[in-house]
């Protein structure tokens, strides 16, 4: 990888330290571009009009996105983030009363809150798989859970606030024993990690564009295998996810496009497919490998600073790093940080409650790398955090 060309490529790192990738990440000029580009025409030319033009284009976003995740392009549906993704999914699963929902500690808030709202009306039991040793979901623990009142197993692969790379291909093994849908949220780990769904073997995966991809915003996608479509029934279509063919009958499509609507940012999906390229061309394996790197020498800069405690779980870590102080307040050195033009985020027990409780946990400062961050900007991350501290 050269660094170097990366960091041209990406013209915020002159501006700022991004340590803020898990939120947003920089986007490369050829993704901004290809935005402002597609916007350009469709202001001179016209919205439908400039899709039309674009067709051949457009569709090559769901050749691009499918072998990047080792899909097929039938089975890619484009939607504006990962939450209305696997919520397209999630609501599309035909519950009865009596099924089981298996999930791991440290689920989303959102898809926990999609598990309450649909037990209002249907009398499913919700599950936690619980830990292993390492604090992620543990696969033998599963094994004894399951059996076939299991509907679906639900996990995120790399939570939002541990760092830790839940063992999806593990549980997709267990899985594929049962007659229950297997659905990933893979919103971190998309454009950070080898994410291969065959391997993985899940029914369906969620992502999103602007993380770890490095797309604009509003931008997202939904996997669902081939064989599972035509037992899925989204919770609202339109005339684009079907056709209307009768006074009395519609006919839906048989592709994953049935979890698509009509309107789209056709901009933005621009700019994901220049994303998805960028990622590819460098490899996702090489941008693993320096993510890791970089995170794992984040935890161990920050673990030599006094007062400061990481709080990383898991065997396998990216490129998310968790800590806490105890003199400031993780509102404060965000704020602190960003004066100094350093950008982090932060991360509340309401994001993820049930591991957040679990270890004792309310707040948490996140500072997530990617592979354009270099060394330096690490040194200089810890200084300011140094300094915030000592004052």
């Amino acid at each position: 990888m050269n660094i170097d060309k990366l960091r041209d490529d990406t013209p915020g790192t002159q501006n700022v330290i991004h340590f803020n990738n898990a939120g947003a990440s920089l986007m490369p000029t050829v993704v901004s571009e290809s935005v402002v580009n597609y916007l350009n025409e469709e202001s001179l030319y016209g919205g439908y009009e400039t899709a039309h033009k674009n067709r051949e284009a457009i569709e090559q976003t769901y050749h691009i996105i499918s072998e990047f995740i080792n899909a097929q392009p039938n089975e890619i549906a484009l939607l504006e983030n990962a939450t209305a993704a696997w919520n397209m999914a999630f609501y599309s699963i035909d519950f009865k009363d009596g099924d089981r929902i298996l999930t791991s500690k440290a689920e989303y808030a959102s898809n926990f809150i999609s598990y309450l709202r649909l037990k209002e009306y249907v009398d499913v039991q919700i599950e936690i798989i619980p830990n292993d040793q390492h604090g992620q979901a543990s696969v033998e623990s599963l094994k004894k859970m399951m059996d076939k009142s299991v509907k679906l197993i639900n996990v995120t692969h790399i939570p939002t606030n541990s760092g830790l790379v839940n063992p999806v291909e593990g549980i997709g093994k267990v899985a594929q024993n049962y007659d229950c849908f297997y659905l990933v949220d893979a919103c971190q780990s998309v454009g950070q990690y080898p994410v291969n769904v065959q391997k993985i073997g899940c029914d369906m995966l969620s992502a999103t564009g602007r993380k770890y991809l490095r797309g604009p915003r509003g931008t997202g996608f939904l996997y669902v295998k081939r064989d599972n479509i035509d037992t899925l029934l989204p919770p609202f279509i339109d005339l684009h996810a079907a056709e209307w063919k009768s006074e009395t009958a519609y006919k839906i499509r048989s592709d994953a496009r049935r979890f698509e609507n009509w309107e789209m940012n056709y901009a933005g999906i621009m700019g994901l497919q220049k994303a998805v390229e960028y990622a590819s061309d460098i490899g996702i394996k090489q941008i693993w490998k320096r993510i890791t790197k970089l995170a794992e020498n984040l935890r161990w800069e920050l673990m030599e600073l006094p007062g400061i405690t990481v709080h990383n779980i898991g065997e396998i870590k990216g490129g998310i790093v968790t800590f806490t102080a105890d003199s400031k307040s993780t509102e404060e050195i965000k704020s602190r940080l960003f004066n100094k033009g350093i950008n982090v985020s932060t991360s509340s027990k309401s994001s993820t409650l049930l591991d957040m409780q679990e270890r004792n946990l309310d707040n948490l400062v996140r500072a997530s790398v990617h592979y354009y961050n270099t060394e330096a900007e690490i040194e200089q991350f810890i200084n300011a955090v140094n300094n915030v501290i000592s004052r």
